[in-house]
């Protein structure tokens, strides 16, 4: 009898501290969630600088990728331009000659939560002894810059560098966290010609789409990793090689674009279950950015662009033709089966929300890295950048959902 009360004793112990322990998971997500008798949900804050459980994105109750966009003056921008220190050329549009700024003013807002705000002492803690890498194009190397910036002002002067060892991986480092902040570029994820973070512009793609391990090698160990690939593939077919790009061998073939894309996905999923520690390791893709190169598309004229756009597009759900549905849907299948073979990955739904900001591009507000002729000059329209996004600005706010996803993590335990 002593024995079994013993034992139903300690279980009751061993249910209550389970209890305990998820009420207290929930209120260091930020936020309480509770029904209310009619079934509906009451949160209760439990701090500005954690997480609410609906943030969960399709994990929880949650789609923080449906919403609007909300001008905030008092908030917004996150960082200043000319205060970050480590800013792009490429995407410092203030820099460049840019007065109107009302682009570094807009919010997300999900239609039935709160994106929490960002904090940057909250997201070095999460990152200490870690490494969080981007790996991808130049858009994926757009969001580093952003989180880079983000976080810069919230370290000590001396207490950060960056280090570019002239090869495709750039670190940024906050000494004190003993955390890493990485850009590797790999514009198609696998092998191919394009893969020099330099000399890479070039018109006719050839990829090995089962080659990843050149690239891999370089992120194997990361806590976090944020991919993406899109934009290198927007062509009808592309080469095909079976062989080394050393190797004079080799067998080329063209094939239908969607045909390697999914190829090259099923390539990367592959690498990522063998590799991968499951334990710790927290995986994320990017969805594709949108473009803004037809103007048509949205009510002006044919051969205008994202020229002189200072305002948004307000048609909810409106989509152009600078995406791709079909490769969306390759993705979501390949994020889908990596999640079936038990890996932690989470595709980051920027598309939608994007397609918005029409008036968030460069345009001709960036370095040119080629002397422009008069010709050009003569004809913005010409030579406007429509497809990479200006700083502060649209790249804060993907960081913003990956930031709500990083602090919602809770590694995997054994229990003996």
């Amino acid at each position: 009898m002593d024995i079994r009360c013993s034992f139903q004793t300690l279980v009751a112990v061993l249910v209550a501290a389970l209890v305990v322990g998820a009420i207290y998971l929930t209120a260091e997500s930020g936020y309480l969630v509770q029904e209310d008798e009619g079934g509906k949900l009451d949160q209760t804050t439990a701090g500005n600088s954690t997480l609410s459980e609906t943030t969960k994105n399709s994990v929880g109750r949650c789609d923080l990728f449906s919403g609007k966009w909300v001008y905030d003056n008092e908030s917004y921008p996150l960082y200043k331009e000319e205060e970050c220190s480590f800013m792009s050329d490429q995407l410092a549009c203030g820099k460049f000659g840019r007065n109107d700024l009302d682009y570094q003013h807009w919010r997300w807002q999900p239609h039935h939560c709160d994106l929490p705000r960002f904090n940057a002492t909250a997201l070095l803690e999460r990152l200490r002894n870690k490494r969080l890498v981007f790996v991808g194009d130049s858009l994926n190397r757009g969001q580093w810059v952003s989180m880079v910036c983000l976080l810069d002002k919230a370290i000590p002067k001396g207490r950060k560098y960056m280090h570019n060892n002239g090869s495709s991986l750039i670190t940024f480092k906050a000494k004190d966290y003993n955390a890493k902040i990485e850009f590797y570029w790999a514009p198609l994820l696998v092998e191919s010609n394009s893969d020099d973070p330099v000399s890479h512009r070039l018109p006719e793609r050839i990829v090995r789409a089962q080659a990843i391990e050149k690239h891999a090698r370089h992120w194997t160990d990361a806590d976090v990793l944020v991919f993406n690939t899109y934009l290198w593939w927007r062509r009808p077919q592309m080469d095909v090689l079976w062989g080394s790009f050393n190797s004079t061998d080799g067998i080329y073939k063209k094939v239908e674009m969607l045909r390697i894309y999914e190829m090259a996905l099923k390539t990367w999923s592959d690498w990522l279950e063998i590799h991968v520690n499951r334990t710790k390791s927290q995986l994320f893709f990017m969805t594709m950015s949108p473009t803004h190169e037809r103007a048509e598309e949205w009510g002006k004229s044919v051969g205008e662009n994202c020229y002189n756009e200072t305002e948004q597009i307000t048609e909810e759900g409106y989509r152009g033709r600078g995406t791709d549905p079909k490769m969306m849907r390759i993705v979501e299948n390949t994020i889908e089966e990596l999640q079936k073979r038990g890996l932690n990955v989470e595709m980051i739904n920027i598309t939608q929300l994007t397609e918005y900001r029409k008036e968030g591009h460069p345009s001709i507000y960036r370095k040119q890295w080629e002397p422009l002729t008069q010709e050009q000059i003569s004809n913005p329209i010409g030579y406007s950048d429509c497809i990479h996004w200006c700083l502060p600005g649209v790249p804060d706010v993907w960081n913003e959902l990956l930031y709500a996803h990083i602090l919602n993590f809770v590694p995997y335990f054994n229990i003996a």
